[in-house]
């Protein structure tokens, strides 16, 4: 991946990372006396190249919860509520979580964060407490490169949207309780009908459906993306063990999430590949170092976890 030499910022200079579809500016604070004061001082340009590229690297900008808390806040200001969840979590501290809580040798495929959903978070900030021994980065992939390596046909089929299931089912994913943030149904009837979510409630649990569009224009530029979780829904991106124990225990409208093209005819698996192998195409990866804070755009870029090895510990902001 080309590194080069980029502009300097409060007399930080930017090394650019570019493989030739995703670009990514880092900043290492290592040499500034206050990067606290640094970036607040540096909100503008920082919020502008974000706007523009997608992705910003700060090394060295934390060294605990509250500094990172004190970053999101300058950049970002009011942290957002982690609603509508489709993965597990932990609260920390206020509206910063736990980065989703998988099993460490799986991957996470890219999505941008909440895109299944009726809003989103314009903003996501990832902050490296803990760094892994091997593995475990955030890749990163430019939504807008992405769409552009999707062939016409399949764009044409996801033209009218992204049809998404769900159901809630103690013991298996997670609950509607835990989704929703509640334990009151009426609640969760009121959050689906303002948010076009049909819903049905069954002897074990819940099941939702929704169509939510599979490109976007950018907030800040007005560019197309490609903006959906399609391929993360999908049955087939769980591990082949789960799916195959899955899909032989439960009836297809009772798995816990899938995807279907706006009709609700099936995705084909030609389709999923394609999508797959844009975003391996396009990703980028930079490796974490404790203290580091990434910044993204949630329209411009989609992102997605390593698996890894040893303790990670990356906390999650959004506005």
């Amino acid at each position: 991946m080309p590194i080069t030499e980029g502009s300097t910022l409060g007399g930080v200079q930017a090394a650019v990372h570019d493989n030739g579809h995703t670009t990514a500016r880092v900043y290492d604070l290592a040499t500034v006396e206050n990067p606290l004061a640094w970036v607040g001082a540096h909100r503008e340009p920082l919020l502008a190249e974000l706007r523009s590229k997608g992705f910003i690297l700060l090394r060295g900008a934390c060294g605990d919860v509250g500094e990172f808390h004190q970053v999101v806040s300058a950049i970002g200001g009011e942290l957002l509520e982690y609603t509508e969840r489709s993965t597990p979590r932990s609260a920390v501290s206020g509206n910063i979580y736990t980065s989703t809580e998988y099993p460490a040798d799986q991957a996470i495929p890219m999505h941008n964060e909440n895109s299944y959903a009726s809003r989103w978070p314009q903003l996501l900030f990832f902050f490296c407490q803990t760094p892994p021994a091997t593995g475990g980065a955030t890749p990163i992939a430019d939504s807008r490169s992405v769409l552009a390596q999707l062939p016409a046909g399949l764009r044409a089929r996801f033209a009218d949207g992204v049809v998404y299931t769900r159901t809630y089912r103690d013991g298996l994913g997670l609950s509607w309780e835990e989704a929703f943030q509640t334990t009151d149904r009426a609640t969760v009837e009121q959050y689906c009908t303002r948010n076009g979510i049909e819903f049905e409630w069954v002897e074990d649990g819940l099941r939702t459906r929704h169509r939510r569009p599979a490109t976007a224009a950018a907030a800040h530029t007005g560019e197309e993306v490609w903006f959906n979780q399609a391929n993360l829904f999908h049955v087939s991106s769980l591990e082949p063990e789960v799916h195959e124990a899955l899909t032989e225990l439960y009836a297809e409208a009772d798995l816990p999430r899938n995807a279907y093209l706006a009709d609700g005819a099936p995705i084909p698996d030609e389709d999923l590949r394609t999508i797959a192998a844009a975003y391996d195409r396009v990703a980028l990866a930079l490796p974490y170092r404790q203290g580091d804070v990434l910044l993204i755009d949630n329209m411009l870029m989609a992102h997605g976890r390593e698996p890894y090895s040893g303790e990670r510990r990356i906390l999650v902001a959004m506005s």
